[in-house]
């Protein structure tokens, strides 16, 4: 049995998709009525109810585990380590974890990446067999401009110049499919990029041509992007984004790494790629 948190994010619900025809899989969620997709429709995936917070909910999902993909997000709470603990308490053989490019990085002292290197620690002292995967930015984090774009065809970000190998999260699904079903992966950490570093005024062309309008990029001040990101997260989380977005102005974020193509056989995908099969979600319903 292969359990699935995340399920109801990116990776996640291409993941579940990807592993659905492959043997008994389950999905965690604290609400399974938002774990999508026409695996769950089928009824090949067993969807469970779980919270981090609760070991007990823990357990039960874990039981019968073999191996797990592990998703978190709570920078201030000890998510990864209640599910280690139940997950050995269980008997589960293997986790792979979803973890984050910046860990390599000596110079990525934001809470977010200290954060992401506490939970590698923690589940390679777990006594667990590890995998972990390290992928850059998500092609698909440029769906929070989708808005702007579809109203005043309009991009604001900040340091639109500056490049980031990004990533296309079916890429880190399928990696993760193949790593979560084959052997050979126990104490290998993949780090995940696209096959070219692309900017934020680069994506917006990119994303024009393909719309087939002209679309303007705006450029944010720091005390714009700071105010703008305020709106969603909190002050600590704020801060850590922003010394993550000045590493990568620096360069931080442009090498390329040919993991993927390693592991599944073929190049990463590209953004426009990613763009192309997304642009619903920028075009006006005209």
């Amino acid at each position: 049995m292969i359990l699935v948190t995340g399920g109801t994010g990116m990776v996640g619900r291409e993941l579940l998709g990807r592993l659905a025809s492959q043997g008994r899989v389950r999905v965690m969620a604290r609400d399974p009525a938002r774990v999508a997709g026409s695996a769950q429709a089928a009824g090949s995936v067993e969807v469970v109810v779980g919270d981090y917070q609760d070991p007990r909910s823990l357990g039960l999902a874990l039981a019968g585990v073999r191996t797990a993909f592990l998703v978190t997000r709570d920078v201030t709470g000890g998510d990864d380590e209640r599910f280690l603990k139940a997950a050995v308490g269980a008997g589960v053989r293997r986790v792979v974890k979803l973890s984050a490019a910046a860990v390599l990085d000596g110079q990525a002292d934001d809470l977010i990446t200290r954060w992401q290197r506490g939970c590698e620690e923690l589940l390679r002292g777990s006594g667990l067999e590890w995998t972990l995967l390290r992928p850059r930015a998500f092609a698909s984090n440029v769906l929070a401009w989708a808005p702007s774009i579809r109203s005043v065809r309009t991009v604001r970000a900040l340091h639109g110049s500056s490049p980031n190998a990004c990533v296309d999260p079916r890429d880190v699904a399928e990696v993760a499919a193949r790593v979560l079903t084959e052997e050979g992966h126990a104490g290998c950490a993949y780090t995940l990029t696209g096959p070219e570093a692309v900017t934020a005024v680069g994506q917006t062309e990119q994303l024009g041509r393909l719309l087939g309008v002209r679309l303007r990029f705006e450029e944010l001040s720091l005390d714009e992007a700071r105010a703008a990101l305020t709106r969603r997260y909190p002050q600590p989380v704020v801060q850590a984004l922003l010394e993550s977005a000045e590493r990568q102005r620096a360069g931080a974020k442009a090498g390329v790494t040919d993991t993927v193509a390693a592991l599944t056989g073929r190049r990463a995908g590209s953004f426009g790629g990613w763009a192309r099969d997304h642009l619903a979600a920028f075009a006006r319903g005209e």
